[in-house]
């Protein structure tokens, strides 16, 4: 790589850490290019991206980012798995590392907060922004269906009683 191509690298590294908000580190030593390419499309399904990295220019890249506490572990065969939505990269990496002894997660962030491997499996667990969105719409709608249901049904209850003092009062 020339000057210039180091250059671009790290400010292209840079762009994807301040995007992401979740980050993995991982060691992949030993996984094929299938492995590897099989991994990559498992993290676009879930929205992430997945990026071999050169350890000295990433460090580079980290420092000044709210990811700068991770810039240790950047040693041996290196990739980063990120995404704006933390749980949905750990999820497919964890998974992956299930499967697949080769891939090892060595260390994660939100943020600031640096996570270690228990803490990215953890992380893994935790339902992402899109489950919890919908959870939170149905817990809000519920409480709305039934204030809708119990205020019909006394309107209707009022309505039939009309009817029949108006069924009454035409009967007279």
């Amino acid at each position: 790589m020339n000057r210039d191509e180091k250059q671009q690298f790290v400010a292209e590294m840079r762009e994807v850490f301040e995007a992401a908000e979740g980050l993995v580190v991982t060691q992949y030593k030993g996984l094929t290019v299938a492995e590897i390419t099989a991994l990559r499309a498992q993290m676009r399904e879930s929205g992430a991206g997945f990026k071999v990295t050169k350890n000295r220019l990433t460090r580079l890249a980290l420092e000044g980012t709210k990811f700068a506490g991770l810039a240790d572990y950047f040693t041996g065969p290196t990739a980063i798995g990120y995404s704006a939505d933390p749980a949905a990269v750990a999820k497919v990496a964890a998974k992956f590392a299930k499967t697949n002894d080769k891939l090892v997660l060595v260390a994660g962030a939100i943020g600031e907060q640096v996570l270690n491997e228990q803490g990215i499996k953890a992380l893994a667990e935790l339902p992402s922004l899109d489950e919890l969105r919908a959870k939170m719409v149905g817990m809000i709608q519920t409480p709305a269906q039934r204030i809708a249901t119990l205020t019909s049904k006394p309107a209707g209850q009022i309505a039939q009683v009309l009817k029949a003092y108006a069924d009454k009062g035409e009967a007279a």
